[in-house]
């Protein structure tokens, strides 16, 4: 990545803080404030949650270079010719956030991949696969297939950060993976006119390119941030990193539609929608209890669901009579009625009004197309 005056990065802190007070007699104050002696605890145990992300894509030609112009160093164009692709590696960072492979980074650091490869802490590297974007909010979930003895990052509440309070970043600036920073939470809700999202933390933990899509920890060593840029007059750290806030971009329930957003995948044919929690105004609203619904955010063209007239925002209840509180309640009840061949029946909520919606097994949309 290369350095900007608004420069995407990541964090990894490193320090531990111990404060001494004035000679004399102690305040109230002073003897109520007890400073962490290191963060050796949060950092053992949250470390292997954290991972090493390089991106590998083509860069699109460069425009011809008008006659008579000089050729740019080391590559470019003759004269009246487009310059040829090239490869390009981008380095970040990410984080696990369910034992069954996800991985948390920014939509930056992964855009335009045609490869995706993870480092986990022990050096072993794996292919990782993109399982969905979100831009407006820089948020990536990736998935590796291999998610045998990783460690699972927790959430945290970013809207029950307030200034000064410890935060910690691990992350891999500069390739170098394993790195913890540590600083004092700067200011919140930060707008720095980086687009609809625009409300970040910020932190004074060093943050520098390769630290892009890492996690930022408060002192309970949960996640609550995810670092994302730097402000920097000349590309390096000063001071000022900036993080995605979880809760306030709905950074965490992005990442959670995202992981849930492949139903199913396994041989047979996917239903074709991408489902999230519901949401708890909705919830509220249709007298349900945490865990007894899901919404569908997606559906894909062609697929069994979109066939079916199934929409976002469909509130689903139940399946063949079975109770659906999650993706994978659904993705059984497929598998299910693909196996017996015979129609999913879904009972949904559309706009606060029941309704039963059959899906019937069929060609997937790949199929078709042969």
């Amino acid at each position: 990545m290369t350095p900007r005056k608004l420069h995407h990065a990541v964090s990894a802190l490193a320090v531990a803080a111990c404060l001494t007070g004035p000679a004399g007699p102690a305040s109230a104050q002073d003897t109520a404030f007890t400073p962490p002696q290191d963060f050796t605890a949060i950092v053992a145990e949250m470390s292997p949650s954290v991972v090493g992300i390089t991106a590998r894509g083509m860069a699109p030609p460069q425009q011809a270079m008008p006659d008579g112009m000089p050729m740019p160093e080391p590559f470019g164009a003759m004269p009246g010719q487009d310059a040829p692709q090239r490869e390009v590696v981008a380095g970040g960072s990410g984080f696990m956030i369910s034992d069954d492979g996800y991985i948390v980074t920014n939509n930056h650091v992964i855009e335009g991949a045609s490869e995706i490869e993870v480092v986990l802490t022990d050096g072993s590297t794996r292919d990782a696969t993109l399982v969905g974007t979100d831009p407006a909010t820089d948020i990536a979930v990736l998935k590796i297939d291999d998610a045998s003895d990783i460690v699972v990052a927790p959430w945290g509440d970013s809207d029950a950060m307030e200034p000064g309070a410890w935060t910690i970043a691990i992350g891999s600036p500069f390739g170098l993976g394993g790195t913890v920073t540590v600083g004092v939470l700067s200011a919140t809700s930060r707008v720095i006119g980086a687009g609809p999202y625009d409300a970040f933390l910020q932190t004074d933990a060093s943050i520098n390119s390769g630290n892009s899509g890492g996690p930022l920890f408060n002192g309970s060593g949960q996640v609550i941030g995810v670092n994302t840029a730097i402000f920097s007059p000349g590309g390096g750290n000063v001071g000022i990193g900036l993080q995605i806030e979880i809760t306030l971009t709905l950074a965490e329930r992005n990442a959670e539609r995202r992981a849930e957003s492949a139903v199913p995948t396994d041989d047979g044919e996917p239903l074709g929608v991408a489902v999230s929690t519901v949401p708890e105004l909705v919830r509220r609203n249709l007298g349900l209890q945490e865990g007894e619904a899901i919404m569908i955010q997606n559906v894909q063209p062609g697929s069994a669901a979109a066939d079916a007239g199934l929409m976002r925002g469909d509130v689903v209840l139940s399946a063949s009579g079975a109770d659906i509180g999650s993706v994978d309640d659904l993705s059984r009840a497929w598998a299910t009625a693909r196996d017996e061949d015979r129609p999913l029946l879904l009972r949904i909520n559309r706009g606060g009004n029941g309704l039963f919606i059959a899906v019937e097994p069929g060609e997937t949309p790949e199929a078709a197309q042969d």
